[in-house]
């Protein structure tokens, strides 16, 4: 049975690489636009300086991660960076089921897996303006040791190429303003969606 015969709300898929600003743009979009349910992932990697459980990622311990997977209670699952990453189904169901749009934060593992699921939902990657500028954010946030963050940027080039076979909408996050203004116009954009 295709679940997206069923589901009444939308799926938007929102990825990017670390440090591109995706997380402040899909807050400030949430945040603006009505019947939006930002779903938060469920992680295995440590709380950052300034996170909180519940807030930025439900926070939780490999083996509690292997449990949601073998329960079936993930939509989606992926190990990125060495930490696993996830979305928790039964809170996007409600969401779909409520007419809401659901906005899922997730990598490009992740989303592919989301596509197969939901062939009809809207997938944008957020871009930087450079590579230069990615690594400054990167060396910004402050999460990751100097080895960490070498390894993030060397991940994005990845996740970018594919992002260009496989998303619809690309959003170059220059000024967050206007980004987030790209993504508002793209949902509102969305069959049914106001």
């Amino acid at each position: 049975m295709n679940q997206a015969n069923n589901r009444k709300g939308k799926v938007v898929i929102v990825s990017g690489p670390s440090g591109v600003g995706k997380s402040t743009v899909c807050r400030e979009v949430a945040a603006r636009l009505q019947d939006v349910y930002l779903s938060t992932s469920v992680t295995t990697r440590p709380k950052g300086p300034g996170e909180t459980h519940g807030r930025e990622y439900w926070f939780v311990s490999e083996q509690e991660f292997q449990d949601l997977i073998e329960r079936g209670l993930l939509l989606e699952h992926a190990r990125v960076f060495g930490h696993l990453y996830g979305t928790s189904k039964d809170k996007v169901d409600e969401a779909l089921e409520a007419h809401k749009t659901v906005i899922l934060e997730i990598d490009v593992q992740g989303a592919r897996q989301v596509k197969t699921l939901y062939p009809d939902a809207v997938m944008i990657f957020v871009l930087p303006p450079s590579e230069r500028v990615l690594a400054d954010r990167i060396g910004r946030r402050g999460r990751e040791d100097s080895e960490d963050a070498e390894e993030r940027l060397d991940g994005a080039g990845s996740e970018i190429a594919a992002a260009w076979q496989y998303y619809e909408h690309m959003v170059i996050n220059e000024d967050l303003e206007q980004a987030i203004n790209e993504v508002i116009q793209i949902i509102r954009e969305i069959p049914g969606s106001g």
